[in-house]
């Protein structure tokens, strides 16, 4: 019988979150927790989805995928299943063997052996799932913790970008959390880190020496 252990393989996931990852990356065979934010999902989706990778979407009617496109999502190799009803862990197995990162807003709180075989058919495709909400087996947890919208002025103009604080957890809470201040997006509709800023000094004044002369 050929033996089933796979080499771990990381799948290239955007700059401004590469960084909060365990190994810097999304791992094969992992599941991930989100707590929240839709626009984080796609943050998280956009790295593999630049690189070529299928990705899809179980369970969430709202996602809009004008605005996945937008952030970089490609839509030719988006899966939408907004509707998967009381399937959905049904549905989502079946998604997973033949894509390579999902994305899936659980209706309820699984069961362990479901949890379980779950996993076990992530790992043998070598697939990356995100759950939106808590899922015992996650490769680490992320969550917003802060949030600023900018863009209104006083008392009019419109919301044109976000600055939050994204803190993830690794499982099981080992070792210290990570946090980064990043734009969510920033006012041209890119995800970036905030130290990205470009900081302009002002000039320090140009001092001219003048003579005085009296007269008279």
């Amino acid at each position: 019988m050929q033996a089933t252990k796979l080499e771990t393989r990381n799948l290239q996931t955007h700059p401004a979150i590469a960084g909060l990852l365990p190994g810097g990356a999304l791992r094969a065979g992992a599941a991930y927790s989100v707590q929240g934010s839709t626009t984080l999902l796609m943050a998280l989706l956009a790295g593999p989805s630049a690189a070529g990778a299928w990705c899809g979407v179980v369970g969430m009617p709202d996602f809009g995928a004008e605005a996945a496109g937008r952030f970089g999502i490609d839509l030719e190799r988006l899966v939408l299943v907004p509707h998967p009803g009381d399937q959905w862990l049904t549905v989502t197995a079946a998604v997973v063997d033949v894509l390579t990162v999902v994305v899936v807003a659980p209706p309820e709180r699984a069961k362990d052996g479901d949890i379980a075989r779950l996993s076990a058919r992530l790992r043998q495709r070598e697939a990356t799932l995100i759950v939106v909400g808590d899922w015992p087996q996650a490769e680490a947890k992320l969550s917003i913790t802060n949030s600023g919208w900018h863009g209104l002025g006083s008392g009019n103009g419109y919301l044109s970008s976000r600055q939050v604080t994204v803190t993830a957890t690794a499982r099981g809470g080992m070792g210290a959390s990570r946090s980064a201040r990043l734009w969510l997006p920033d006012p041209g509709e890119h995800f970036r880190s905030t130290e990205a800023e470009t900081r302009v000094q002002p000039r320090a004044p140009v001092l001219t020496a003048v003579t005085l002369e009296a007269v008279g």
